[in-house]
């Protein structure tokens, strides 16, 4: 057995490797450098700790973890320790002595792993202590997770990974492995150019999670589709939402929590206390919904989040991405429910265009919007869409070939059998008549005076509603007043959607001459003229009442991992599950650190009655079966 074999099943618990695991951790311990985009959920962590571990008994040394939470390194070096690796952190959160005693067990050899912010690690004091273990021989590696924090195309940029590049200029010789979830190829370049990778060899998984099921829905009343969709479908479950602003995430939380569901608030203007309490609770508890901005999930390892929802559209596919992967990280199935309208693609794109930021920037920000507006307009496989964004074929794995924006060719036709598009093919009609009518009034109406006219005053002259600012500013009199009085507002607003997805419609920032504001008014582009011309077909969904979906109401199932076991071993699980929890609590780490949900179910379904039947389970590492194995029988033994 080769010694990262050995480590795999007797500190973690697993016979095998997934995926391209044992490249990447062979490619590591013989000391080379590797670039390494896995899905959440995809055993990430385990490239760099096998490493790390096998490199410290080949007489090698610590290896320092990059992290940027502060708030999970605890739980990330418990996990550790509870499988037997020795670890430790060194963060803001550590009293002078706790300092002092990680660097002096840092320099006497006693850590395997130690956990650090990118802040920490480029300051004077911790430099000095890297120098002096460099010179000893005993850096083993350096492991930089979140790696698209360093690029300005990433979706969570943070300038204080760019420090990071002093690993390759002071530190040469000594492995790193930066890895992410989550980056296109622009994204994927911009961190080997920001981190010095060029020689790195590059490991990237397929994207696809398809255990996680992909829903979008139209945006009328977001609160009660939210409502619904949690009550039917996923009651008693641990999910996230996630909303745009503050104020929405207070008030989403309260109405969830006013009906009946154990939802809590995070963003980052609430105290530090309390955020690290909620924090806390939803890893800890079962069944809690976090109502959040983005501020709340990097680095979550929860693993039975059954659902993730968006309120609000995210800002690209990357962040939706990276969202939605926090579902279902224990491979059962999970969902991902988004709710979007017009509001939501005009406040990005204003978000886009008040920025300071470099035109050109701008226009990245952009095209990236544009590309999860298809997305969310898509009639098609969304995930063969969201694929196809990364540079991969459904079905056919990663193809890196520079055209991350668009669909590889023929990828389309393909369905993958568990998305919204897939179970339920979206009735479609032909939009090019009403989206012709609507840029022609767009035209007239802007034609008649430089004032800004909003959507809805847009779809009154169109319909021929005759109100008080259709008659004030005459716009009753123009050619097209009433030529779509027979199609609904519902529809109007789905074509304008599809027009400002494919770029047939723009928006433009006019002065008021009445009060001297600035406000966006949609505007025709050069795009607009195929449209106008009939040259290119609009087609659109049909509006889908929330009575017609097919979902299945899942009510109160306890748990999904156990979902398939009979009476007996249901009654062992839920057994289980109460004595993991006192043991969590005593040892302040949530329950899936001491075992997670699906090693649960694998010994309650194979009744063991001795130690040595434990044994071949899934995550029963030498240590914890050690720890446990004797309460883990004399719980079984309940019956």
């Amino acid at each position: 057995m080769s010694p990262e074999q050995s480590v795999l099943q007797a500190v973690f618990g697993y016979e095998q490797f997934r995926g391209p695991q044992q490249a990447i951790v062979s490619h590591v311990i013989a000391g080379g450098d590797a670039l390494v985009l896995m899905p959440t959920g995809g055993g990430k962590s385990l490239c760099y700790q096998v490493p790390a571990i096998v490199r410290q008994q080949q007489g090698k040394g610590v290896a320092i973890v990059v992290s940027p939470l502060i708030a999970l390194m605890h739980d990330q070096v418990g996990a550790l320790e509870e499988a037997g690796v020795s670890a430790a952190y060194l963060n803001s959160t550590l009293s002078y002595d706790e300092t002092q005693d990680v660097e002096w067990r840092l320099q006497s050899g006693d850590i395997t792993m130690l956990y650090a912010a990118p802040e920490r690690l480029n300051t004077p004091r911790f430099l000095g202590l890297l120098d002096d273990l460099h010179a000893q021989g005993k850096l083993s590696l350096f492991a930089i997770d979140e790696a698209h924090c360093v690029s300005q195309w990433g979706h969570d940029f943070r300038p204080e990974y760019r420090a990071l590049t002093v690993l390759h200029e002071r530190y040469a010789g000594v492995p790193r492995i930066a890895l992410t979830a989550t980056a296109d190829a622009l994204t994927r370049a911009d961190i080997i150019e920001r981190l010095h990778l060029e020689a790195a060899q590059q490991f990237i998984s397929s994207f696809d999670r398809p255990n996680i099921r992909y829903r979008i829905v139209e945006k009328k009343d977001v609160t009660n589709q939210l409502l619904r969709f949690i009550e039917r479908e996923h009651e008693g479950e641990a999910g996230v939402v996630y909303c745009q602003s503050r104020k929405r995430v207070e008030e989403l939380a309260q109405t969830l929590a006013q009906n009946g569901i154990h939802a809590l608030p995070y963003h980052a203007g609430l105290p530090v206390e309390m955020r690290q309490q909620h924090q806390d609770r939803f890893l800890r508890e079962d069944g809690v919904v976090m109502c959040a901005t983005i501020a709340f999930g990097m680095g979550i390892n929860k693993p039975d989040v059954r659902f993730v929802a968006h309120v609000d559209m995210p800002k690209n596919i990357e962040g939706y991405y990276q969202e939605t992967g926090r579902a279902g990280r224990d491979g059962l199935p999970a969902e991902a429910w988004m709710a979007y309208g017009l509001s939501d693609v005009v406040n990005q794109r204003r978000m886009i265009d008040e920025s300071p930021a470099e035109e050109g920037f701008k226009q990245v920000m952009r095209g990236k919007l544009d590309a999860l507006l298809g997305l969310a307009e898509a009639t098609d496989c969304r995930r063969v869409r969201l694929l196809a964004y990364f540079g991969e074929q459904y079905g056919a794995g990663p193809q890196d070939d520079g055209r991350p924006l668009q669909a590889v060719a023929g990828a389309r036709r393909l369905q993958c059998g568990n998305c919204d598009n897939c179970l339920e093919p979206p009735a479609l009609w032909d939009g090019t008549d009403a989206a012709r009518k609507l840029l022609s009034t767009i035209y007239r109406v802007h034609e008649t005076s430089r004032l800004t006219y909003g959507a809805g005053h847009i779809m009154d002259v169109l319909r021929g509603k005759l109100t008080d600012k259709v008659a004030q500013y005459g716009h009753d009199k123009v050619s097209t007043f009433g030529l779509g009085k027979d199609y609904s507002e519902p529809q109007l607003r789905a074509v304008m959607r599809q027009l400002l997805a494919t770029g047939a419609l723009g928006l433009h920032k006019v002065v008021s001459e009445n009060s001297g504001h600035v406000f966006d008014t949609l505007c025709l582009t050069p795009g607009s003229r195929a449209v106008l011309k009939g040259e290119v077909t609009v087609q659109l969904r049909e509006a889908v009442a929330a009575s017609r979906s097919k979902a299945t109401r899942r009510g109160n199932q306890p748990n999904a991992a156990a979902a398939n076991l009979g009476p007996d071993a249901q009654v062992r699980f839920i057994n289980l599950k109460a004595w993991r929890a006192e043991v969590a609590k005593s040892h302040n780490l949530p329950a899936y650190v001491i075992f997670h949900d699906a090693t649960l179910a694998a010994i309650a379904e194979l009744n063991p009655q001795s130690l040595q039947d434990l044994q071949g389970v899934s995550g029963m590492g030498a240590k914890k079966l050690e720890a446990y194995g004797a309460e883990v029988l004399r719980v079984v033994a309940q019956g």
